[in-house]
């Protein structure tokens, strides 16, 4: 058994027993897929909704975990009835996590620094995000900056990023819910640099990053300004528009 199956403090000494082993499946879907309703992780595991969550509520006590912002959803998925709760990794689970995958990427990073200088790093960084959204349409090929957000965050989530978005005033924020690279990231800000850059590049409008899994927030989120500046300085709200709805 790995190290990362003994990460919960839950769990036996030794990292056997099947309620440590159960917790720890459910960490790693976490990692992999970001968050995920407690259906969803009873399907995948093939144990019941009822001991899933069992084992989500003791992991909430512990602060490993979170339920998801109100109107968190994934991949299109809609719901009857009350809506579902996601599931999400906390900053002190994520800390309890360190791959040695990590570790490595870390290494190499440091190396190629050394080696190559901090452009090579930065240019790097830009490589990775650009394959990300390689199949992104630009703004001005998409003719709408929403169109390109969404394309945006298809990408992202595709690449285990968890992504949604959600209009907040006269923009729209992407926000990433789970980070692939976070460990790496926190030594090499450049990452998270690179993506505000590409983003900015590709919606052809300065993006805000305001905040990162990588320092310690629960979520990435990038603010995006939908509209214009108006000759007034400052951006149309909902009541300047005909039908008092932030246009898309």
């Amino acid at each position: 058994m790995s190290g990362d199956d003994r990460l919960l403090s839950q769990q036996p000494a030794d990292g056997t027993g099947p309620d440590g082993q159960t917790r720890a499946a459910v960490v790693s879907m976490l990692v992999d897929e970001g968050p995920m309703t407690a259906n969803d992780i009873a399907e995948r595991l093939g144990i019941s909704p009822a001991g899933v969550r069992r084992h989500l509520e003791n992991l909430t006590t512990d602060g490993d975990i979170e339920v998801a912002p109100a109107g968190f959803s994934k991949g299109g998925k809609a719901t009857r009835g009350r809506p579902a709760k996601w599931f999400q990794l906390t900053p002190a689970g994520r800390g309890k996590l360190r791959h040695a995958y990590d570790d490595l990427a870390g290494a190499v990073l440091r190396k190629l620094r050394d080696v190559a200088g901090q452009k090579a790093v930065d240019e790097f960084a830009h490589e990775r995000i650009a394959d990300l959204v390689v199949d992104v349409k630009p703004v001005t090929e998409s003719g709408s900056v929403i169109a390109t957000v969404e394309q945006i965050t298809d990408a992202l989530t595709a690449g285990g990023y968890a992504a949604n978005t959600r209009e907040v005033g006269a923009g729209v924020q992407i926000c990433q819910h789970h980070c692939p690279v976070a460990h790496v990231a926190t030594e090499f800000p450049e990452l998270c640099e690179a993506e505000t850059a590409m983003f900015t590049e590709l919606l052809g409008t300065h993006v805000q990053r305001l905040a990162t899994i990588a320092n310690g927030d629960c979520v990435c989120t990038t603010h995006v300004p939908v509209h214009p500046m108006t000759d007034g300085g400052r951006q149309p709200a909902a009541a300047d528009t005909p039908d008092g709805k932030v246009l898309r």
